[in-house]
């Protein structure tokens, strides 16, 4: 619903010009904050806070999606299969190479061929990967595996085991017994028992005789979150629930358009299984395998608890090139509506009914449909005429869905505008009232991208204070700022694997760590209200920022402060219209803006909780410097 109102109007002008007032006072001034409780400014958006994803830092393959093995399906270039080498133990002689004629479906037409010429029981031949820049491996765990193969030397064993790098020892050994002279899938089960935690581990498949034998699609799991077939890793997973997040806008940016045409995320692609997946090359210069597909992607809202955002692809590829508005564009707005069709159909439509096959009977919730990716960089000017072409389409079969732009549009309005912004926290500091002067009655904002760019791999902890000013901004202003996404969201920090710096959340094979912009994002989501109540703040100084919300049902009202300034501040709450009983601090500083955490140092800032002091109407509070802290006042 927009809100129309001469107090929102109102409420929005005094916010500015206290702001205005705030970074105009000398830094030492004692700053009071004015709430009144009882007074609604705003509603919050119930999807503010969410997640923003897309292949770039190797965010699936080599992050969130738990497969072990890179280049499951055996790409290679001049150096070789990349990733995987040749093993010839002892006496052993053999040799791989690509067969480009033999392939075990449509979509994976090519495999990798062993010639083992001589081999035995204790010289055996054959091929290792070595992972993501190695493979985490765990006591006591189990680890599930397949892979397709075939053989034309009678019924072969093929002996599968992970390796220790450093003392050449199998960790885990199993015996795969029965690979025939036609194509097909072979399961298999490593159990480790009481071994050391390391990444340092690589996989092995042997033969014991000498044989030929053809391999396709050679996978490898850990336990998944929630133990799903082809899921997620476990602890990426528990780090974004951390969050609280609403919502997720995915397949991503880039990663939807593709470089070309022929490289967009086609959809219909990416589901059903592996065999049936050929990948596709992501904007990112590495292939994806498209096991993190459609459905997958609707899994992970499942398992979190998110609505989904779903981007269709709109006729522009990131190389200019672009499709034309009218019959040209007809079969991509068809295969939007058809992928709509299979998130939210029954079971008894076309693509609701593939959808059930591929094991989710129950259609999904939809609310929201972006068309396209960043198209204000489309140099042709198409963007007007395909978005309304979308636009018509989608709303004539689906009117209750809310359609979103990507950039300012002429001749239609749309429901949502997409604004993206990566900038310095000075930037953000200067212009954290920018959704104060928005116009009520114009489409609601999506802040679909967003960060403040400092610090490498992850953010360091001025990064931190940036976005949480930038926050308080959005959050003051969550009647026409409906949802926000930080991005890029993950980053494997291997050299290797890294495009982007300043990310979210960083890990390596084993392990991962939260940035001090993770914990600002925490800390934000996990304190939010369901209403903006009337708040002034005067005085203080510069780089002061705040935000107040209030959780009706809970009788909270959630204080968001931010400090950017190296010095401590003082804060005097005066409370109106409410009694507050009991409360709660949650503080996030560091020493320095240049402080951060890292895979070895995860947690050199995390947020600390105290108990708050409060009795009445009246709380004097002072700030650390350079810190970001959340009040949970409990009211009477």
């Amino acid at each position: 619903m927009h809100l129309k109102t001469f107090s929102a109007i109102a409420f929005a002008a005094s916010l500015l010009s206290l702001h205005a007032l705030a970074q105009e006072q000398p830094g030492g001034q004692r700053a009071v904050l004015t709430i009144h409780a009882d007074k609604v400014a705003a509603k919050v958006s119930p999807m503010l806070y969410g997640l923003m994803t897309e292949e770039i830092n190797r965010s699936y393959d080599g992050g969130l999606y738990a497969e072990m093995v890179q280049n499951r399906t055996f790409r290679s270039d001049w150096s070789g299969v990349l990733h995987w080498y040749l093993v010839e133990n002892g006496s052993a002689n053999a040799r791989i190479l690509i067969d480009r004629q033999t392939g075990p479906s449509e979509a994976l037409k090519t495999s990798l061929r062993l010639d083992a010429t001589n081999a035995g029981e204790q010289s055996p031949a054959g091929i290792l990967n070595d992972g993501y820049w190695g493979m985490a491996v765990r006591p006591n765990t189990s680890y599930r595996g397949s892979f397709y193969a075939k053989t034309d030397s009678g019924t072969l064993p093929v002996t599968v085991r992970l390796v220790d790098d450093d003392s050449g020892k199998a960790v885990a050994t199993t015996t795969v017994a029965n690979i025939g002279s036609s194509w097909a899938e072979h399961a298999f089960l490593l159990k480790t028992g009481a071994i050391p935690v390391s990444q340092h581990r690589h996989l092995e498949l042997l033969v014991s005789r000498p044989a030929v034998l053809w391999l396709q699609l050679v996978s490898l799991f850990p336990p998944t979150y929630r133990d799903r077939a082809n899921g997620d890793r476990v602890d990426l997973m528990e780090k974004m629930a951390a969050m609280h997040p609403t919502f997720l806008r995915f397949p991503g940016g880039n990663y939807l358009e593709g470089d070309h045409i022929a490289d967009r995320f086609e959809w219909k692609k990416t589901i059903g299984p592996m065999i049936d997946r050929p990948g596709h090359p992501s904007p990112w210069r590495y292939y994806s395998t498209d096991g993190m597909g459609l459905l997958e992607f609707l899994n992970w809202c499942e398992d979190l608890k998110m609505q989904p955002v779903l981007a269709v692809y709109a006729g522009y590829s990131l190389a200019q090139e672009h499709v034309n508005p009218g019959p040209d564009l007809e079969s991509y707005v068809s295969d939007a509506l058809e992928e709509i069709e299979y998130v939210t159909g029954s079971a008894d439509t076309k693509w609701g009914a593939v959808r059930a096959a591929n094991g989710h009977p129950k259609p999904f919730s939809l609310q929201y449909v972006e068309i396209g990716n960043e198209d204000q960089f489309d140099r042709s000017g198409s963007y007007d005429g395909r978005y309304a072409q979308f636009y018509r389409a989608i709303k004539a079969k689906y009117p209750a869905l809310e359609l979103i732009a990507t950039t300012p549009v002429k001749g239609i309005r749309p429901d949502v505008i997409d604004d993206h912004y990566y900038r310095r926290a000075k930037e953000f500091f200067q212009d954290v009232n920018h959704y104060d002067k928005t116009d009520r009655t114009g489409p609601k904002i999506f802040v679909g991208e967003w960060a403040t760019r400092e610090g490498s791999p992850t953010p360091n902890f001025g990064a931190a204070l940036g976005d949480a000013a930038w926050m308080t901004g959005m959050e003051r202003n969550s009647d026409i700022v409906i949802m926000a996404s930080y991005a890029p969201l993950l980053v494997n920090i291997n050299p290797v694997a890294t495009q982007w710096e300043s990310d979210l959340i960083g890990y390596d094979a084993l392990r991962s760590y939260g940035s001090p912009s993770y914990y600002a994002q925490v800390m934000f989501g996990s304190y939010l209200g369901d209403v903006v109540v009337d708040a002034n703040l005067e005085g203080g100084g510069p780089k002061l920022f705040c935000a107040v919300t209030r959780n009706t049902q809970k009788k909270q009202l959630y204080v968001k402060l931010v400090n950017a300034l190296s010095t401590p501040r003082t804060v005097d709450l005066q409370l109106d219209g409410g009694a507050a009983v009991s409360g709660k601090l949650v503080s996030l500083s560091a020493p320095d803006t240049q402080t951060t955490n890292t895979i070895d140092q995860p947690t050199r800032v995390i947020p600390a909780e105290s108990a708050l002091r409060v009795a009445g109407s009246t709380l004097h509070h002072t700030m650390p410097p350079f810190s970001i802290q959340v009040l949970q006042i409990d009211l009477r």
